[in-house]
């Protein structure tokens, strides 16, 4: 009468898996460091540009992703770049559009004092500013207030975010010279993602812009459209601010600048995620190491269970159970520190922390097959000793 083979309990195996952790502590931390690393490398590359496209997607809804902008080109013999006069009334002649404003080059140089020489700038334009210029661009006053109908008239300016960084003006009622003129600063905006042109200016009013010379003819026009129509728009939006020279109008939306922008910061991920499977596979090599180092130190075990009636199956599935449960392990601690790391990052940049979900049991299923690969070698390995080699073992 044959004796029924006996089997293993998923309980016995997930025992003997825990039993490096018990007997040989130090060593199990020491190998699953590894896989912790590749891991944790593997969440953090991932979490980190999918909390940047969620604060990317929460800026836009707050900025909208409807503006246009259109520019004046250079002309052929370097003429300053210029719109026609009528260029603002024209584009709001278009149906879709439902907002149009402009800023225009008056190509004056603002100083935060006289003492200042001529020839420093700071990199500063001054621009003349159509009233409905912040309502245009989604733009806020972080202090003051922006020019309205009284003070457009009279020498006030509003700084960018970064103009007042560099003339060194953290509040209104300060004075700046532009060209020969003292004007009071009312106001300083917040920064302005869709138009970072406007943070690197001083606005002035379109009518007080003619005490600097000003020829009325705007730069730069913004346009928000109907979000369908916006293809649209970008097509006939030159022909219509600038029929004589439609070619010398350029039109942009700035969103799509940003977007471009955020996604080259995430050019180093592919780099990123090679360094993650390189740790993962350094870390494979660290757990097969350790798992045929514990092959030979437990030979007399091996030779024991086998004496006692264990097969080859039962101490293959014990070798490789340990190595598995050793992976995961090492997985799970590793998708924590990524998480924590993501978190972090991303507060720290006032990002939204974003993890996929996809990512975590990506994670764990490649520390799986790590303990799988790196386990089968000293399994078959272990499997193959006879009980009378192992027990005669030193």
């Amino acid at each position: 009468m044959s004796a029924n083979p006996t089997r293993l309990s998923p309980v016995d195996l997930v025992l003997l898996g825990l039993s490096p952790l018990r007997t040989r502590p130090l060593r199990a931390v020491l190998s699953a460091l590894g896989i912790s690393i590749g891991i944790a490398t593997l969440v953090v590359v991932t979490g980190i540009p999918a909390s940047s496209r969620a604060a990317l997607m929460e800026e836009f809804a707050a900025l909208g992703t409807n503006l246009l902008r259109a520019e004046a080109a250079p002309g052929a013999h370097d003429e300053p770049a210029s719109l026609p006069p009528d260029s603002v009334a024209m584009a709001a002649r278009i149906g879709p559009a439902e907002q149009v404003s402009a800023v225009a080059n008056t190509h004056a140089v603002v100083r935060r004092s006289d003492r200042v020489a001529e020839s420093e700038t700071s990199g500063l334009t001054v621009l003349a500013t159509r009233l409905n210029l912040l309502g245009t661009i989604n733009g806020h006053v972080r202090t003051g207030t922006f020019l309205t109908e009284a003070t457009e008239r009279f020498p006030a300016v509003v700084l960018g975010d970064v103009a007042a960084t560099r003339l060194g003006v953290t509040a209104p009622d300060t004075q700046v010279r532009i060209n020969d003129t003292w004007f009071t600063v009312i106001g300083v905006l917040d920064p302005l993602p869709l138009a970072p042109e406007v943070e690197r200016s001083a606005l002035v009013g379109w009518e007080a812009a003619r005490q600097l010379g000003f020829d009325e003819r705007p730069t730069v026009l913004y346009l928000r459209v109907q979000e369908a129509a916006i293809d649209d728009v970008r097509a006939v939006l030159p022909p219509t601010v600038h029929p004589q020279q439609p070619s010398q109008v350029r039109v942009s939306r700035p969103s799509d600048a940003l977007t471009a922008k955020r996604l080259t910061e995430n050019t180093f991920s592919a780099l990123m995620l090679g360094l993650a499977g390189v740790a993962l596979i350094v870390g494979g090599i660290g757990v097969a190491n350790t798992m045929v180092i514990s092959v030979l130190e437990r030979k007399r075990e091996i030779g024991l269970r086998r004496a006692l009636g264990a097969n080859r199956g039962h101490i293959r599935t014990q070798f490789l159970t340990e190595s598995v449960v050793l992976c995961l392990l090492g997985g799970v601690a590793g998708v924590l520190l990524g998480l924590l790391g993501t978190a972090g990052y991303a507060v720290a940049h006032g990002w939204p922390a974003v993890v996929p979900t996809g990512t975590v049991l990506a994670g764990l299923g490649a520390a799986v097959v790590t303990g799988v690969v790196a386990g089968v070698y000293p399994a078959v390995r272990a499997s193959r000793l006879t009980p009378t080699e192992a027990l005669a073992a030193p």
